[in-house]
């Protein structure tokens, strides 16, 4: 008897001691981190160290907080832009815990870190759109420039300018980003990357947009159609200068031919009629000749001094006659 209950007082002693293990021993995986609580108050700081650890039993109380990256998904919201027109925002985020112990302070768990989160980011991105116009939060990048102001060629007019993009979707997220960043910070949460996930019209004011974005585009092929026909002025231009050139440079050439001709038949017929005297005679009797064909016609009138060249073969024409 004396041996049995030996054995009973160390079963007990080993049970008892086996529940002291188990209350004090606990392990921390490789994706989560833990605060020790003594009376719902943090004791020491957090255990990020993966493996087993050890805390005093039956007083102290693990609890686990997530070690990786956290997802935070945003409600739809319709908000206005700058501009009054209402659109609907859909974004997410990326944020984890970096102060544990302030984190378990303010927050406790995951499901109030997010509507925390959705309390501040979400007044953030409505703060953003309402400062910004449409274009700036649609569209993805600055790179649109905006139409030129100069006279195009024609009528001189001036096609409207487009708006002009200063910002872009992405500097408004990174915008939204800084301003929530150190918010966040004050709950222990490291926020990592905030995006606009989608972002639609609303259908009231669809149409309006629809209608703006094909007045854009109609201005840009108003443009491009302008400076094309601008361009074909100049082509035309240059065509009738240099076809004006040609001819004047043809015409002159011409002009050169001809006179070299006519010096060249000059020199001919000196040559010819200045062989003797009798033959200068003859020409000026065949250049008279022709002199008369020219001039004399049946309706012709002409008065003539007796010691006029042109009368003196007349003359000898009506001696001739005569006798």
């Amino acid at each position: 008897m004396k041996n049995l209950g030996q054995l009973i007082v160390l079963a007990a002693v080993g049970f008892v001691a086996l529940l002291l293990l188990l209350g004090s021993a606990y392990t921390v995986n490789e994706t989560e981190q833990v605060i020790l609580t003594q009376f719902g108050k943090p004791v020491g700081g957090a255990i990020t160290n993966a493996g087993l650890h050890f805390k005093l039993p039956f007083v102290q109380e693990v609890n686990r907080l997530e070690k990786r990256v956290i997802r935070w998904d945003g409600r739809p919201s319709e908000m206005p832009t700058k501009d009054k027109t209402y659109i609907v925002v859909d974004a997410f985020g990326r944020w984890r815990i970096s102060d544990p112990k302030q984190y378990f302070l303010r927050l406790r768990d995951e499901r109030s870190a997010l509507s925390r989160l959705d309390d501040i980011l979400g007044s953030e991105i409505r703060n953003a759109i309402a400062k910004h116009e449409l274009i700036e939060v649609i569209r993805t990048t600055k790179d649109r420039t905006a139409v030129s102001d100069e006279p195009l060629q024609g009528d001189h007019a001036t096609v409207s300018q487009l708006y002009p993009i200063r910002k872009g979707r992405a500097v408004v997220e990174r915008e939204i980003f800084a301003s929530a960043a150190p918010k966040v910070s004050d709950f222990g949460i490291e926020l990592l990357d905030l995006q606009f996930k989608r972002i639609n019209y609303n259908p009231s004011v669809r149409e309006r947009i629809y209608e703006r974005m094909i007045s854009e585009r109609q201005q840009i092929a108003d443009r491009f159609r302008s400076e094309g026909q601008g361009e074909a002025a100049k082509i035309l231009g240059q065509k009738e200068k240099d076809l004006q050139t040609i001819q004047s440079e043809a015409y002159r050439k011409i002009q050169e031919i001809r006179g070299q001709a006519d010096a060249r038949a000059t020199e001919i017929y000196a040559a010819a009629y200045n062989q003797s005297p009798e033959s200068v005679r003859f020409y000026e009797f065949l250049k008279t000749l022709e002199t008369y064909q020219t001039v004399l016609t049946n309706d012709t009138t002409l008065i003539l001094t007796t010691d006029s060249d042109l009368f003196h073969l007349l003359k000898k024409t009506e001696a001739s006659t005569a006798n």
